[in-house]
Order: structure tokens, then sequence, then C-alpha cells
């Protein structure tokens, strides 16, 4: 989106780093103050704390998600059924762009202050940002359509590939889409007599209320329509689930064994995974969109909420991209497996026997396939 509220408006009169995808508007200059009454924006002690705990999550989500990554794609991740692979591949995807995208530009911004990239990365980083943005929630709207599918209509699994495909290009597609306006409405303003430059989107709207729409219909897109589009999703799973249940209290057992109405300990398990990974969405997210409503509405409430309040919440919205990962990994024991496994031969690899070892060593990474678990979660 256009900014980050949570620092401050970006405007001539106020040009501080858009470090979020939450939006800030740009009311036109004439109601700010003059120049020579600005004063160049400074990094703060909360700034210097959502730098350090940006770079903590930085780290772990970087290491996590690539672990990820590498055990759905090359590890015994493998064993996945066909469709749930591809998911899991993009959510990982999806998190590792909100990473290597959104938390370095949010702590190299903070520390800069002012913009030192140019023109065109100040566009095609503003753009990629609210990408990441886009297809993190998407990905997770598609997950939960599967799911839904799945459940509802356990007999239709043969068709779950091809439509897990379908769905997964049109969230990456859509979120290409939304992001494109970015590369337009964002450029570089220099403040001459202050020697200040900072990347913003003054003067891209003509009026306050043209980009208050655009911050919302990103907002909207971003996370009111994924949360009910998800909330819809597991509500129907839920009353599904229920029905069974009252159907097996009042005698009607026999169908389940029938095998045309019943729900496999794997399925199950794998609903529950991706309905945590639905709550650590909002959860995370929530409290950081809710003041940006505030803000976008009220935008003085920068001047009675602590600087602190508003970097913290984008902190902790950015915990959402550590917290996949570690929720796969408990839903998922191959993932721990080749965890495991990689710490084992890291540590053999230290000790003087570790080449005759190696040369010996024979596994699922030199060519062999791993025999299926029951611990191993199915559709």
């Amino acid at each position: 989106m256009a900014g980050d509220w949570s620092i401050l408006r970006l405007t001539v009169s106020s040009l501080a780093p858009p470090t979020s995808s939450v939006v800030s508007p740009s009311p036109n200059t004439s109601q700010y103050p003059s120049l020579s009454d600005w004063k160049a924006p400074s990094f703060t002690r909360a700034a210097q704390f959502r730098v350090g705990a940006t770079l903590v999550l930085f780290l772990f989500a970087a290491c996590s998600n690539l672990a990820l990554l590498i055990s759905v794609w090359w590890g015994r991740g493998r064993r996945l059924a066909s469709h749930l692979r591809p998911l899991m591949l993009s959510l990982a995807s999806a998190d590792l762009m909100m990473t290597f995208v959104v938390m370095p530009l949010d702590m190299v911004w903070n520390v800069t202050v002012q913009w030192h990239g140019g023109l065109a990365l100040c566009k095609l980083l503003c753009f990629l940002k609210l990408f990441a943005m886009h297809a993190s929630s998407f990905i997770l709207v598609v997950i939960s359509l599967d799911r839904q599918h799945a459940i509802l209509h356990p007999l239709d699994a043969l068709s779950a590939h091809r439509r897990n495909s379908h769905m997964l290009l049109l969230a990456w597609s859509l979120s290409l889409l939304f992001a494109f306006p970015q590369l337009f409405i964002f450029h570089t303003i220099r403040v001459e007599a202050a020697n200040f430059t900072q990347c913003v989107t003054h003067g891209s709207f003509s009026r306050r209320w043209q980009e208050t729409l655009y911050n919302m219909f990103h907002f909207t897109s971003l996370y009111v329509v994924p949360l009910l589009v998800m909330s819809c999703c597991y509500s129907r799973i839920l009353l599904h689930i229920h029905q069974q249940h009252l159907r097996d209290k009042a005698g009607e057992s026999y169908l389940r064994r029938s095998g045309t109405d019943i729900i496999p300990k794997a399925r199950i398990k794998t609903l529950k995974m991706t309905v945590v990974i639905v709550l650590s969405f909002v959860v995370c997210w929530t409290p950081y969109y809710l003041l940006g409503i505030w803000y976008w509405f009220h935008p003085d409430m920068l001047r009675v909420t602590p600087e602190y309040v508003h970097h913290a919440l984008f902190v902790f919205g950015n915990l959402n991209t550590c917290c996949d990962p570690v929720i796969y990994g408990f839903y998922t024991p191959s993932f721990r497996a080749d965890l495991t496994a990689f710490c084992r031969r890291t540590t053999s690899d230290t000790s003087p026997r570790s080449l005759d070892r190696l040369s010996a060593r024979q596994g699922p990474a030199s060519g062999e396939s791993e025999p299926a678990t029951n611990n191993q979660m199915g559709d």
C-alpha cells in the first residue's frame, strides 16, 4: 500500500520512512506547515527497538522457512499428498518474500530515515512489499478452500491437484495485479533546504479521500475478504463435523464404516494445522490493521498514542512469518525428522571420521525414497 501510518504521514511536511505494508494518507501540502517549520525525523529509541526486534525475527524466519521449503521440495516432505505440496511450497515462498523483502526494507529504512535507493528502487521495493503481503493472505485463502473441499467432498480428491493449481495461479496473479499501482503512485521527493530525500506517494492523489479509498481497498483485499472467506470455510467444516458427530450419536455410525462419510485422522490433523496457521495470521495482524484504520480516519491519533505502540504492533504482525514453519513442524513429523537429520549430519561432519562416514552414508538425499509412515499428513 502507500506507506506506513505507524511512523508519520508521508508528505513534504513530514517525510518519515513508510516501512510497512499499511497505508498512510497523503493530503495536500497546503494543509501542513511550511518547510521553514519542518524538522527532519530521526532514528528514535522506539525505532531502534523496532529494528532490533525485526532483525531477530528476520534471522528466525529466514532459517525456518528455508528449512520448510527444502523439506517439502527435497526432503521427507515430498511424501505429502500431491495437491498439498504446492500449497505448502507456496506458503513458504510467500513467507520468504515477506522475510527477504519487507523485513530488510523496514530495518534499513528505519536506520537511514530518508530514502537513498533512487527512484527505480523506490517503486520496485514498494511494489514487492505489497505483492508479498497479498500473496501471503491469498495463499491462506487457497489453503482454507482446499481444506473445505477435502472435508465436505472427500470423494472428489482426484481433481484436487488441478483445482489447487488453478487457485494458486489466481492467487499469485491477483497479488501482482493489486500491487501493480505501487509502481505509479510512489516516487522520490527531495527537500533541498534540509538535504532530505524520501520515497512517498505525495502528489499522486489530488484529494485525500482518493488515497483513503485506495488504502481501504487494500485493507479489504489484504485482511477483510481473506478473513471472511477463511471464516466461512472453517465454519462450514465445523458444522459438517458436528453433523457427523450427531449422526454417530443417533446410531448412524454404520455410514462412517461404509467409507462414504469418514474423515481420516490424517485429514483431521492437516485441518488442525491449517486452522492454527489461519488463527496466527488473524492474531498477529488484527491489532496493527485496527490501529491503521484509526489513523486513516483520525490522523491526529499519532499525537495521543505512544510511538512504541506503533512499532511494537508492526513487529508483532511480522511474527506471523515465523509462526507458519513452527506450526507446520509441530504437526508434521517429516519436517522434524529432516531437521534432526540435518543437525546430526552437521554435528558428525565436524568429527575427524566424518569424511569416511560420508562416503558410506545412504539415505533419501542420495536418491533413495523413504517408506511412508502412518504419521505423515494426508489430504
